[in-house]
């Protein structure tokens, strides 16, 4: 496959090409309420062409590598009629020769198809145990990639990630009270991503049942603690999507907030994106540009470090790329997106950031949330009070709003006990979703957080 794409390329006399041809077998496995709904496994195959020109890329997409001549063709009359406001060259980098294969003990493409029915099977038998319980379903997912990248500048890459993940959800009726709780857990470490989970589903059914029975949040401010799985997407959607390059080289009010050097948030926080994480959801060898993955700080001490980049954003705003440069599949075209990105650890424990809150709000899990710059919104999965330190009664319908850099500077705590969330779905953007990502965080205790509720 290389040498066919190399030989296409090796036709263009001036400028700059690339292309992607990428194999996906995926599979899919679906019982909601005791039935199979759906189980498939299918293969599409296909690649792109990037024609760059005086700071215009011309994209083209085929179907058959006999057909990648003619999309260069494309791709080329493309970028040559476009008319980009400024003229850059992409920031200079190494080409990469190498074939990446992840390491796993149990690749998902040698367990039999019916094993994977009797799993899913298996674990959607542990969702029943209660006549509150009015729908379930679990979910697994397969997604093998086998991706081929070559450039006119002799990049020749060959990457193999193997993802697999599980989701479960529980809807609970009590009354015209109506409450779900899920768990979604998956990455690229191999078949036994997916194994031995039964402890995880059974405390599921847990959540329903005290999500029912808890009375509404009282709406006001409080001191709260986020713990990893909520933390970890506050920092992706509320501050992630900020850092993104090709936002902030188009936005002057966000270039300026965005300042490299400024103050943003406690000392006491670090935040970082690194796609060369090997097995997490969010990790890839090499992003859609060829440049090698690897760790840049966003906040080092509460101070903005960083911002992420493709090779085209560190070109426009004389910076280095960062391995960001990343599209859903073969037929989009590349933007800044994040990989996996998370808080540092930090030096307290859970017990020493619940010391001396009288009356807070402990927070678990995310169900989704809204971001416009930099104001947020965000609903958990689940909440318990803080009463005199202690972790006390469930309580529903906690509701997250504030100012990101408000936030930020309230954090006054930060735990040391940082885990990263996969599973299945992912990040959109541009009207690519679900983009591959992990974030995560150690539980963080925030001051002054708006909570609306009853």
């Amino acid at each position: 496959m290389i040498e066919n794409l190399k030989e296409a390329l090796s036709k263009i006399e001036n400028g700059y090409a690339d292309i992607r041809f990428e194999t996906w077998k995926i599979t899919d496995i679906n019982i909601t309420n005791g039935k199979i709904e759906s189980s498939s496994t299918n293969i599409v195959s296909g690649g792109s062409v990037r024609f760059f020109h005086r700071g215009a890329f011309g994209f083209s997409t085929f179907t058959s590598v006999e057909d990648v001549e003619k999309a260069i063709s494309s791709a080329e009359k493309l970028a040559k009629l476009l008319k980009p406001s400024q003229e850059v060259e992409l920031y200079p980098t190494k080409p990469q020769k190498d074939h990446f294969k992840a390491r796993v003990s149990i690749h998902p493409d040698s367990v039999s198809f019916d094993e994977k029915v009797e799993l899913v099977k298996r674990y959607h038998s542990i969702l029943k145990g209660s006549e509150k319980f009015v729908a379930t379903s679990v979910i697994y997912r397969e997604e093998l990639l086998t991706r081929h990248f070559v450039s006119t500048e002799g990049a020749e890459i060959v990457e193999e990630r193997p993802y697999c993940g599980i989701a479960a959800t529980i809807t609970g009726k009590e009354g015209d009270i109506l409450q779900r709780a899920n768990r979604t857990f998956g990455d690229l470490r191999g078949y036994e991503t997916v194994l031995h989970r039964e402890a995880e589903l059974e405390s599921l059914k847990k959540d329903v049942l005290d999500l029912l029975k808890a009375d509404k949040v009282e709406g006001g401010i409080y001191t709260v603690i986020l713990d990893p799985q909520i933390a970890g997407v506050f920092i992706h959607e509320a501050f992630g999507h900020l850092s993104e390059a090709d936002h902030v080289s188009r936005n002057e009010r966000l270039k300026e907030i965005m300042t490299l050097g400024k103050d943003i948030a406690t000392e006491i926080l670090s935040v970082v994106d690194d796609g060369s994480i090997e097995g997490e959801r969010g990790f890839i060898a090499y992003d859609d540009d060829g440049v090698k993955s690897g760790k840049t700080y966003l906040i080092k001490n509460g101070k903005l470090s960083g911002r992420l980049h493709s090779r085209f954003t560190a070109a426009i705003m004389d910076e280095r790329p960062t391995g960001n440069s990343r599209a859903i599949r073969f037929n989009y075209m590349p933007l800044v997106r994040m990989t996996n990105t998370y808080i540092e650890n930090g030096e307290s424990t859970l017990d020493e950031l619940l010391d001396g809150i009288d009356r807070g709000l402990y927070v678990v899990g995310a169900l989704g949330g809204n971001t416009e710059l930099e104001m947020f919104t965000f609903s958990s999965a689940k909440a318990y009070k803080i009463e005199n330190g202690k972790i006390t009664d469930p309580v529903r319908d906690v509701i997250l709003s504030g100012n990101l850099f408000e936030t930020l500077r309230n954090i006054d705590g930060v735990a040391n006990d940082l885990k990263m969330f996969g599973g299945l779905g992912g990040c959109g953007k541009g009207g690519q979703m679900p983009l591959p990502v992990s974030d995560g965080a150690p539980h963080i205790r925030i001051r002054n957080v708006v909570i609306g509720g009853k």
